[in-house]
């Protein structure tokens, strides 16, 4: 597993949020993105959608060692907006996702450490409204048994919360399941143990996968 990350959390569901601060409304949208390209599309289409705020502040973090990381403060004062939203999102761990604030000015000054804290609010708000997973890394193995193992085998995946991803029931049995790399030695070791060594064991590749729980 040499030079991969362990594991990540990444959006399954994008999501919005909004927070109130001395009459301005911050509108936060968060979204996943894969790529710059995408990111700034998403950028420039909340611009459009929202060309009549007052500002529209801006931060992305790309790849499982957050690669890229861009912030905007669009206009607000030096470090007060993009900066606290980009920390934001680094602090949570979450990868691959952009977020814009858009600020519909309230007539009060809030001052650069208010700003930073409804910049800050907003961003936090917009994430609690997303749904997340966790992006791990892992092997992907094959198990082949017999039906007098089969039990077994999915009591002890059922122990690890390890559901199988697919199944096959003919003559014999084959499942498919996914576990973290760490992991992998234990898990085959048990299987094993408890089967006698019957089970055929074989991992297929390493990837990385959404865990959602």
């Amino acid at each position: 597993m040499a030079g991969e990350v362990e594991e990540y959390r990444v959006l399954l569901e994008d999501g919005s949020g909004e927070i109130v601060e001395k009459k301005s409304r911050f509108i936060a949208t968060v979204r996943r993105c894969s790529c710059e390209p995408e990111a700034l599309g998403f950028i420039e289409e909340m611009r459009k959608k929202y060309w009549d705020a007052s500002h529209n502040c801006s931060a992305f973090v790309l790849g499982s060692r957050a690669e890229i990381t861009r912030c905007s403060d669009d206009g607000e004062p030096g470090g007060t907006a993009g900066r606290p939203m980009l920390e934001v999102l680094l602090g949570e761990g979450i990868r691959d996702v952009a977020v814009v604030v858009t600020r519909y000015f309230g007539g009060t000054l809030l001052g650069a450490g208010g700003l930073v804290r409804a910049y800050s609010r907003a961003v936090k708000e917009g994430l609690a409204n997303c749904r997340t997973g966790v992006m791990r890394y892992g092997s992907r193995l094959s198990l082949g048994t017999d039906y007098n193992d089969i039990g077994k085998i999915l009591y002890l995946l059922g122990q690890r919360g390890i559901a199988p991803v697919n199944s096959e029931y003919a003559e014999a049995v084959k499942l498919v399941i996914l576990v973290p790399a760490d992991a992998e030695e234990g898990l085959v070791r048990e299987l094993t143990e408890a089967t006698g060594g019957r089970v055929r064991a074989e991992r297929e590749c390493q990837c990385y996968y959404v865990d959602e729980k």
